[in-house]
């Protein structure tokens, strides 16, 4: 399980957050399954620059072929995404777009944050995730900045820390996960030629 930074901004909160949700992620999974933090950052994609499109799957740059074997590896996401202008970053849609069947019958849960918890930006990640067949699942960790980080000043990354409800939320959200992941992968394996 890939868990997908959401932001490539400088001084991002999104490392941070992908940390604790990794962490969190492998002491509730425990040896029932790998959990990775995968940084967008870390690929430097740039705008989509595949002159095909993904779902034909003739890819021809380095940094997608790159992307490509790295999420084509995990069989469940957790994005983890802050809410920028009631919406995902740019980034992340850009880093979804490149690829089409390195998602295909996956499933995937979200960690969001932002003034409201991030869940605008979920509701539009639900929609771009649809279109290349990941099966999103219902619970999901919602973070306030005011609430579960401190922050002695806003323009730093402070330190997360979640409430007893977020954990509870996140224990749940992970498990459906590991449940969808583990039920699609006959439909994965039937893909594969």
């Amino acid at each position: 399980m890939a868990v997908i930074t959401g932001s490539t901004r400088p001084n991002r909160r999104s490392r941070l957050v992908a940390e604790w949700a990794q962490a969190k992620a492998a002491a509730v999974l425990g040896d029932r399954a790998d959990v990775t933090v995968v940084d967008i950052a870390d690929f430097a994609l740039p705008l989509l620059d595949e002159p095909v499109a993904a779902a034909v799957g003739e890819y021809t740059h380095e940094h997608t072929k790159r992307w490509a074997h790295t999420i084509g590896e995990f069989d469940g996401f957790v994005f983890v995404t802050p809410e920028y202008n009631h919406s995902m970053p740019a980034a992340l849609k850009n880093a979804i777009d490149f690829l089409y069947a390195e998602w295909n019958d996956k499933a995937a849960g979200f960690v969001s944050y932002g003034l409201d918890g991030g869940v605008r930006a979920v509701e539009a990640l639900r929609l771009t995730l649809a279109e290349v067949k990941i099966a999103c699942v219902r619970s999901g960790v919602g973070l306030s900045l005011s609430a579960d980080f401190d922050l002695d000043n806003i323009t730093e990354p402070g330190t997360v820390s979640p409430g007893p409800r977020a954990d509870a939320v996140f224990d749940r959200m992970i498990d459906e996960v590991l449940a969808w992941s583990t039920a699609l992968r006959p439909l994965r394996i039937g893909a594969r030629p």
